[in-house]
């Protein structure tokens, strides 16, 4: 039996304080995530979003919903009430969809910017010469999303000197839009970055996210 509330103590022992423990609890019965909460947990991410709104009527209503997936523009409507974070936006089209749903729910939407760091080209997210073309346009004046950093899944490899490449390319990247487009921003402050098998590597490259399932609920 899996000891949720352990793991996630031993987790923030590790994590700095100005590291956010999302718990990935996509595929996790609502028992799991309820052991998480009440270990002091708040913050869950999860990919599918009929999942994620079942989940909303049956928990606590002050979990921090993270969306963490790949999201497609008919599904945002339905999103957009109930999550906290939109973690994965991948194209200019899912900002301005966001934006629109939001200003019909009278909230503001903090999402993050998804980079593609990996060499699979299955993962999902912009180059970052696709984001300095966009932001050149009034892309930021989308008044109901609050952009707040980036995201950026690594590689799936063993080979840790690639991960930290490209986590240190992620955080380059951070760098590079702040300065161009969010220099005043002061929410502009995120780089969500690390999983359950390479957080440690991403939290040296200056992850201020980690998104964790397996080390928290056990293997799927």
């Amino acid at each position: 039996m899996t000891d949720i509330a352990g793991n996630i103590k031993y987790l923030r022992s590790q994590l700095p304080s100005s590291v956010k423990l999302v718990a990935v609890s996509k595929t996790k019965p609502v028992s799991d995530i309820m052991e998480a909460y009440n270990a002091g947990q708040r913050c869950f991410g999860e990919n599918r979003v009929p999942e994620l709104l079942n989940k909303t009527d049956l928990l606590p209503k002050d979990i921090e919903w993270h969306f963490i997936g790949h999201l497609q523009s008919n599904k945002v409507k339905s999103l957009v009430p109930f999550v906290d974070m939109i973690q994965s936006v991948d194209s200019f089209k899912l900002l301005q969809v966001i934006n629109s749903e939001a200003l019909k729910s009278g909230k503001i939407v903090d999402c993050l910017i998804q980079i593609h760091i990996a060499t699979e080209e299955t993962k999902s997210g912009f180059s970052i010469q696709e984001l300095n073309e966009g932001f050149k346009t009034d892309t930021l004046n989308l008044k109901n999303i609050r952009i707040c950093g980036v995201m950026g899944m690594a590689t799936y490899t063993s080979d840790t000197k690639k991960i930290q490449a490209e986590f240190i390319y992620l955080r380059d990247c951070f760098h590079s839009l702040k300065e161009k487009y969010f220099k005043s921003e002061l929410h502009f402050n995120e780089i969500s970055m690390g999983m359950s098998g390479d957080y440690k590597l991403a939290v040296n490259e200056g992850s201020t996210m980690v998104r964790i399932g397996s080390l928290i609920f056990g293997e799927r």
